[in-house]
């Protein structure tokens, strides 16, 4: 099964890694995080597939994030809490996302993504 390419068109962290994809001919299929935005389930079984706290799902620059004070509220809530938050907008988490069968990459590392996809 292909790899599943979360991001959002805009960002150019995405078309970064969408170039990076496809220059080292990595078949993926890809979602648009605000159009399909992803569910409390999807997000909490890829949080534990990637073996990443919850935190780190979150989009820390994000215009939404900072408006609302994320940044505190993420220190004490739960994780049913951030889930919640997280599946409320796909621009609150941080992207872009691959998931795969047995691997979840959360934002744009070139070194890591060489090791998991080619």
């Amino acid at each position: 099964m292909r790899p599943l390419f979360i991001h959002y068109p805009k960002c150019g962290t995405c078309r970064k890694a969408a170039k990076w994809l496809k220059d080292n001919n990595v078949e993926v299929a890809s979602r648009h995080i605000v159009e399909e935005n992803p569910t409390e389930k999807e997000l909490s079984a890829w949080i534990d597939k990637s073996g990443l706290p919850v935190q780190k799902f979150f989009n820390t620059s994000g215009q939404i994030y900072k408006e609302n004070n994320l940044k505190e509220v993420v220190k004490t809530a739960s994780r049913e809490e951030l889930l919640k938050i997280l599946a409320s907008n796909g621009m609150v988490v941080k992207r872009p996302i691959v998931v795969a069968d047995d691997f979840v990459l959360v934002g744009f590392n070139e070194d890591e993504w060489k090791e998991k996809l080619k």
